[in-house]
């Protein structure tokens, strides 16, 4: 049989684990043309909140009663395509399922021989190059200058700290436990960390550690955080929008300081994005991503979950910080 995790209900506020099924279907049998897949690693990320959501978005809604899905490492167990064979490894959107049959449509090769399989869902994956082009593109990077990153212990901030001090930047960590700043300054080579949680005035505290102006803002959490970070921006500053973990389960819109005035005053640039906006590009991203990791200049911090059973409680577990780097499941 095959296990297989559904979406049971769309969560009001934090997800629960009641808003998620198991069930149990025949294991699947290739077919011509096709490759049976056994789910190795599965990434576990906050922007699925969003997919539970029944509106519009830039992608589209995940629909009750069927199946999750996200990145996904799998290994060819059987095969009955020319282009595929028993043992290879392939990393792409995949359902939450412990066997799948596929085309290969969509899936790129991977080589456990290069790194960690668990990396190609992490750096050398959709966090990684969600790092690397939303620093490299919209950020625009200048020696000398002062980069901040919210939710800096996660899986795209460990990044974008370390790709900013690859370009010669003085870079500052947001994170939400002594050890997550400690872990931001001796692993990733932080100048600065600040913990949220301990923090009275984040305005004060920012403002500390960054004198003269934030000059590039790598958002991950929006919130009350930003609203700090915004209130000591430089001028010619660049913010980018990754992602907004803080308000993700919010049930009304949270009002926040109208920005408008500091944007105009500050002549700052402030764009969101997604990864999809680079999709011809992630050739470039994941061979620089590489190089990086292989001369050493860059590393990696994973929360490793065992058990397909694990999936929806790990997804969950995001939204306490229980996590260092990226979180990934083993099945």
């Amino acid at each position: 049989m095959n296990k297989v995790i559904l979406l049971n209900n769309r969560p009001e506020g934090r997800p629960q684990l009641s808003d998620f099924k198991f069930i149990q279907e025949e294991k699947p049998q290739v077919q011509d043309g096709e490759i049976l897949l056994a789910t190795k690693y599965v990434s576990v990320d906050p922007y699925l909140r969003g997919r539970m959501r029944d509106q519009k978005s830039y992608i589209p809604p995940f629909q009750l009663n069927e199946p999750i899905s996200s990145g996904i490492v799998a290994e060819v167990v059987d095969s009955k395509n020319d282009q595929y064979k028993k043992g290879d490894h392939l990393s792409g959107m995949l359902a939450w399922k412990e066997f799948q049959t596929s085309t290969g449509q969509g899936l790129n090769k991977v080589d456990p021989t290069k790194a960690p399989l668990s990396a190609y869902l992490g750096v050398l994956g959709l966090t990684g190059l969600t790092a690397y082009f939303g620093l490299m593109d919209i950020g625009k990077p200048k020696e000398g200058e002062t980069i901040v990153v919210s939710g800096a212990a996660g899986a795209v901030g460990t990044i974008v700290g370390q790709i900013g001090k690859i370009n010669g930047c003085r870079v500052i960590g947001i994170a939400g436990t002594d050890e997550k700043v400690a872990m931001l300054k001796e692993k990733f080579g932080y100048d600065e960390a600040i913990n949220y949680n301990t923090t009275t005035n984040m305005y004060k505290a920012i403002r500390a550690a960054a004198p003269d102006g934030v000059d590039v803002y790598f958002d991950n959490v929006g919130g009350t955080i930003s609203d700090a970070v915004m209130a000591n921006i430089a001028r010619n500053a660049r913010v980018v929008v990754c992602g907004a973990i803080s308000v993700y389960n919010e049930t009304e819109i949270p009002m926040g300081p109208r920005i408008s005035t500091t944007l105009i005053k500050q002549s700052v640039l402030m764009q969101g994005f997604t990864l999809g906006n680079y999709a011809a590009r992630m050739g470039e991203g994941i061979g620089q991503l590489a190089k990086w990791l292989q001369n050493g200049q860059l590393t990696h911090a994973e929360t490793i979950v065992e058990g397909f059973d694990q999936i929806p409680q790990a997804f969950i577990d995001l939204f306490d910080g229980k996590n260092k780097g990226k979180m990934v499941v083993k099945v």
